[in-house]
């Protein structure tokens, strides 16, 4: 912090450099000391505490997936007694509930909105802060004690329900459930405060001038998973809590021996974690929008059709949940409904896909590490798309259902989707939350190792899964075992590119050379060209106007014979 502190406020604001401004610090000089963080009430301080939380909860979690991958690279023996190899069996199941729990709830749920969203939702509105400033950093506390209980109850109460607390298991283990059960009832408050806060702020704290048409595609998509937070969250809270009932009082709500039923928790649970699914995706294609527009120095393709799709997405996602329960009997038209669900989603989906590709077409695309990142995207989740088809379909996904089919699937959504768009917007926002430059080779290096470790982590469990080896298992045969120490070795190749990626952006907050720049990557939305370097603690010196859209690209691509 104190570092990152020294930095020097510009004088000049965004890219107009004739305009003389008052000695203003920026928001990291305005206050100092270690108290002036935990009390601040700046939405930019705030959102810069939530990133250095997640990402300790993602090396957390990743650490715990390098331990997962090295027990399933041993060697197994057939009709061996042995209950032990690298860990035991029940300590496998805590480390896959502790690395289930992490990478969801403390990880991809918040990642985006809570960090990048915070930050930057207000400076492209032209706010001088969210709607409720104290009410955001009421959200981050909440935050860390939810943390807090839930890592708590794994690591010292036993938990090894997985992260989904599926009954009647979770009913009935004499593990803490309960304080797992508090601790994401917190967390839900957290997310809708955080959803609710950027809902207000949207409506009620634009620019003058400032239209929906003339918003930011990452406003959209900050705007379409709060929706999703507000009204989905509560869901999963009252599910914790007849959980709770169940377990306290002996009410049969979900157990089958007090006269419950199991797949009403399922119901319950995933009506609520589909649509969670787009909170960590949605915020995700945002990201991808501004990279691609800006380092392609051309307007985004189809403006509109981009930002009504993500409200169109969320709106299906509270329809779709019945997909993650072929297996579980559910009515045969039910299960026919829920998969024609599914496929409409992809339609969406891919309008955002095509736009991105048609933005790239004759664009002036500048390679820098942002738009490595954005490219890698759109290849892993372009993969994790299509595998998803084969899970909507209802014959296949009875062979593929809790398969390693399905964990490969989620992992090139969620991490090639959510985690490798939000490096992409730390390295594309850099310059402007730290104002230091960061180094361009090393970036571009970690993308390529990522590229690398993350398909050889993941190729080999589409296969094993397609085979029949079924995900969360301890042990497994022999002929499973070749791919599990392909996976295992991409793990740790792909472990390896993500610490680099962290340490880049440590080198450059204590080695990186100051930016110059307000603006040096020539973008048009308000973050870039109305605020300082470094921005001040209220944002802009005079309240902006928008006078246009955020992708108003006033340049001429110069077209040479044969060439573009």
């Amino acid at each position: 912090m104190n570092k990152i502190s020294s930095i020097s406020p510009s004088r000049m604001q965004g890219s107009d450099a004739g305009a003389a401004l008052p000695i203003e610090p920026n928001y990291l000089e305005a206050k100092s000391g270690l108290m002036s963080w935990l009390t601040t009430v700046d939405h930019k301080r705030i959102g810069i505490m939530y990133a250095i939380s997640i990402f300790f909860f993602f090396i957390f979690g990743g650490f715990l997936a390098m331990l997962i991958r090295l027990e399933l690279m041993q060697v197994r023996v057939p009709n061996s007694t042995a209950t032990s190899y690298f860990i035991s069996a029940d300590s496998y199941n805590h480390l896959f509930t502790l690395h289930g729990i992490v990478m969801v709830f403390l990880v991809l749920i918040p990642s985006i909105p809570a960090s990048l969203g915070n930050f930057f939702l207000p400076l492209m509105l032209g706010a001088k802060d969210v709607a409720f400033p104290r009410l955001n950093l009421l959200s981050f506390y909440l935050y860390i004690i939810g943390a807090t209980f839930l890592v708590y109850t794994v690591i010292f109460g036993g938990l090894d329900t997985g992260w989904t607390l599926y009954t009647p298991y979770s009913s009935e283990t004499q593990t803490s459930v309960l304080s797992a059960g508090l601790g994401i009832f917190i967390l839900g408050f957290s997310s809708i405060l955080t959803g609710l806060n950027f809902i207000v702020t949207v409506h009620k704290m634009r620019a003058p001038r400032m239209t929906w048409n003339r918003m930011n595609l990452f406003v959209w998509a900050i705007y379409s998973a709060g929706v999703i937070q507000v009204l989905g969250t509560p869901v999963l809270g009252v599910t914790v809590v007849l959980l709770a009932l169940e377990r306290l009082l002996g009410i049969g709500i979900f157990d089958p021996n007090l006269g419950g039923d199991p797949v009403l928790f399922q119901n319950f649970f995933w009506f609520y974690s589909h649509p969670a699914v787009y909170i960590m995706i949605l915020p995700a294609f945002g990201i991808i929008s501004e990279v691609i527009s800006t380092h392609a120095k051309k307007n985004i393709f189809g403006y509109g059709a981009m930002a009504y799709s993500s409200v169109g997405i969320a709106v299906i996602s509270f329809f779709v949940w019945g997909h993650h329960m072929f297996t579980s009997g559910q009515s045969v038209w039910a299960s026919v409904m829920f998969s024609l669900l599914t496929y409409s989603v992809a339609i969406p989906t891919a309008i955002k896909v095509f736009s991105w590709v048609a933005t790239l077409y004759r664009g002036s695309i500048s390679y820098t590490t942002p738009m490595w990142f954005a490219l890698l995207f759109l290849f892993l989740f372009l993969i994790g798309g299509l595998t998803g088809l084969f899970l909507g379909t209802l014959s296949v996904d009875v062979h593929l259902h809790n398969t390693y089919f399905l964990v490969a699937h989620f992992h090139y959504v969620m991490m090639g989707g959510t985690v490798i768009a939000f490096i992409s917007g730390m390295y594309h926002w850099w310059p402007k939350m730290t104002g230091r430059k960061y180094n361009e080779t090393l970036g571009k290096i970690a993308c390529a190792i990522m590229f690398v470790g993350f398909n050889l982590t993941f190729i080999p469990q589409f296969i094993m899964g397609s085979l029949g080896m079924p995900r969360r298992y301890y042990d497994y045969l022999p002929e499973f075992h070749i791919y599990h120490v392909l996976s295992s070795w991409g793990s740790f190749i792909l472990g390896f590119s993500t610490l680099l990626v962290i340490f880049s952006w440590i080198y450059s907050i204590f080695f990186g050379p100051k930016e110059t720049s307000a603006n040096p990557w020539g973008a048009k939305s308000f973050e870039w060209t109305k605020t300082d370097i470094v921005p001040i603690e209220h944002n802009f010196h005079d309240q902006p106007v928008c006078t246009g859209g955020p992708y108003d690209f006033d340049y001429m691509v110069k077209q040479k014979e044969g060439t573009h």
